[in-house]
């Protein structure tokens, strides 16, 4: 998951990419999503597996989206699914505009593993929620979905849920994590930089221990998976949280309605 520029002859912005109410004592078990838009090129089975038990054990009945299920309209229908905490382990990225490595960045972006076509989702290619993205030169291009996106065309709302982001960049700034906390979300984390994919697995299987496991607090969640794991070897991303006020709060604080 190294960052890189992408280069694309559109009009489309270019994006620069590194790279799933109640707890576990109620009678109706909640639902946790764990979405893996990497599972086509980059599997990783073992992460699925303990990361659904950590879930499973916590109490929550646990839903699995890999490869070519993650589409624009997926995304679109995500907060009628009624999951109380999504991890989303996706290529992600900083978006820029135009194509040279020091062009503004004016968002952030969620892959999906649906092949871009000019001529599908027009309304949102034109209001500028989805993106035009592509992982390496040489790669395919696929739909990126935007801050507006989620706020403008997700239906629904979501239920107090918590957010994980095993992927880059997601909090180089809040307009994300903002999109999501407008939409019902209480709280988002995800890393600053481009993240190594190994690395950001394995640290997403700790925090997931910290919240389910230990029940801590997000700010406490987030300064434990900092001390153990370290910043990201390459690019030196750092774990964050959104909103501030979500801080002190648990996992099952943050899931209750």
């Amino acid at each position: 998951m190294v960052l890189v520029v992408v280069l694309l002859a559109s009009p489309w912005p270019a994006l620069l990419c590194g790279c799933s109410a109640s707890t576990s004592d109620s009678s109706v078990a909640a639902k946790a999503a764990i979405i893996d838009q990497l599972y086509t090129l980059h599997p990783n089975e073992e992460f699925i597996a303990e990361v659904t038990t950590i879930l499973e054990d916590y109490g929550f009945e646990v839903d699995v989206y890999q490869g070519d299920e993650v589409t624009v309209d997926f995304y679109r229908q995500l907060p009628s699914y009624g999951h109380k905490l999504i991890i989303l382990r996706t290529h992600s990225g900083a978006m820029r505009l135009g194509s040279q490595d020091a062009g503004p960045i004016v968002g952030i972006c969620l892959f999906t593993n649906e092949l871009y076509s000019k001529t599908k989702h027009p309304k949102e290619q034109l209001n500028g929620e989805l993106l035009r993205a592509r992982v390496v030169e040489d790669s395919p291009d696929f739909f990126g979905i935007g801050a507006k996106f989620v706020t403008s065309s997700m239906k629904g709302s979501f239920d107090s849920t918590v957010v994980v982001v095993d992927g880059c960049s997601c909090l180089y700034n809040e307009e994300l994590a903002q999109a999501f906390t407008e939409k019902g979300a209480s709280a988002f984390l995800a890393w600053d930089a481009t993240v190594d994919l190994d690395y950001v697995d394995r640290a997403t299987i700790y925090l997931m221990r910290q919240l389910c496991v230990e029940k801590v607090t997000i700010e406490e969640t987030v300064e434990s998976t900092m001390n153990v794991l370290g910043l990201d070897p390459q690019s030196n991303a750092i774990l964050k949280y959104y909103p501030l006020q979500s801080g002190s709060k648990t996992l099952d604080e943050l899931v209750a309605d």
